[in-house]
């Protein structure tokens, strides 16, 4: 049987897959030519991140698709309920980006609170004529020991940014439309660990209590964060979305930056991705990074592993 992986897979992904009798194809095809291209090669299996979209065209076009697979959490990209009612079995792996997510919401807080945004585009252009005025304006840093941090979702990427939270001293609260009681348990190097139960609140509490907000929730209709809550935010706080594009207005956004409402804003994700809002990529107060949370080799590893896992499960 033939896998597609349309979006790449790990090599740790393709050896299990191979062990166990499937061809791993790795060819990138063009949306617009996938279906040819699956029922052309008789494909059994295709797997996608976030860029390939398995809509009902191709569900409907393609009968001997008999696995559809997505490398991360989130499957907005998938017409979920139309390939089940097809017999379709459709996977991912919610548990293999959790720490590599919850890492690069830090290195935007980092980035935020240092204005290492800010510097790393000056730096190079004026550092050395103008280092002693940059090292003036960068020179109320604040740290994140002590401050409030706000999780918007606290399901298996929220507890993984709370936990790196507590490890930093911060007090940590959340909301939830599904949850509502949560205990997390920190590891530590050398077998130590401890258990905390999360403080869950109100949605309106995070926003109004939190020095920083970060949202972990998945597509939906309408903004989670409007012109409402950026105006309900303290003015200081820093706003981190590493979840999904479209929860954060970011018109609101920008004109929240630019009028001092709130301090700086982290983002891995855009309303409109690949071509990002210009404003948004210019805005002096704004860390970006183009979709990388799940982008590190441990992760991408744990994701093929996981999805050929049940690739073998479910047709071996």
């Amino acid at each position: 049987m033939k896998v597609l992986a349309n979006d790449g897979i790990s090599q740790s992904g393709i050896d299990d897959l191979t062990a166990a009798g499937f061809e791993v194809i790795t060819t990138n095809v063009a949306q617009e030519q996938l279906v040819n291209y699956i029922n052309e090669n008789g494909i059994s299996v295709i797997l996608v991140r976030s860029a390939t979209k398995v809509r009902k065209d191709i569900i409907d076009g393609c009968p001997s698709i008999k696995i559809i697979g997505r490398g991360g959490v989130g499957m907005d990209n998938i017409d979920v309920e139309y390939a089940k009612e097809k017999g379709i079995s459709v996977i991912n792996t919610p548990a293999a980006s959790s720490e590599s997510v919850a890492e690069l919401v830090f290195a935007h807080l980092f980035t935020g609170v240092r204005f290492l945004y800010d510097a790393n585009r000056n730096m190079p252009l004026e550092g050395e004529v103008k280092f002693n005025a940059l090292k003036k304006a960068y020179a109320d840093g604040v740290e994140l020991r002590g401050k409030t941090l706000g999780i918007i979702g606290i399901g298996r990427i929220g507890q993984a940014v709370a936990k790196m939270a507590l490890g930093l001293g911060m007090r940590v609260i959340a909301t939830d439309k599904f949850i509502k009681e949560v205990s997390v348990k920190l590891d530590f190097y050398g077998g130590k660990s401890l258990d905390f139960d999360l403080e869950l609140v109100p949605f309106d509490q995070v926003i109004t209590e939190s020095d920083f907000i970060t949202l972990h929730v998945p597509a939906q209709d309408g903004y989670v964060i409007g012109k409402k809550e950026l105006d309900a935010m303290k003015n200081t706080a820093g706003l981190v979305n590493a979840a999904r594009g479209g929860v954060v207005d970011e018109v609101a956004l920008i004109d929240a930056l630019n009028n001092g409402d709130i301090a700086f804003a982290g983002l891995d994700v855009f309303e409109n991705e690949p071509t990002p809002a210009t404003q948004v990529l210019m805005n002096p107060k704004v860390s970006l990074t183009p979709h990388i949370g799940a982008a590190t080799n441990e992760a991408q590893d744990r994701i093929g592993s996981e999805l050929a896992a049940q690739i073998i499960s479910i047709l071996k």
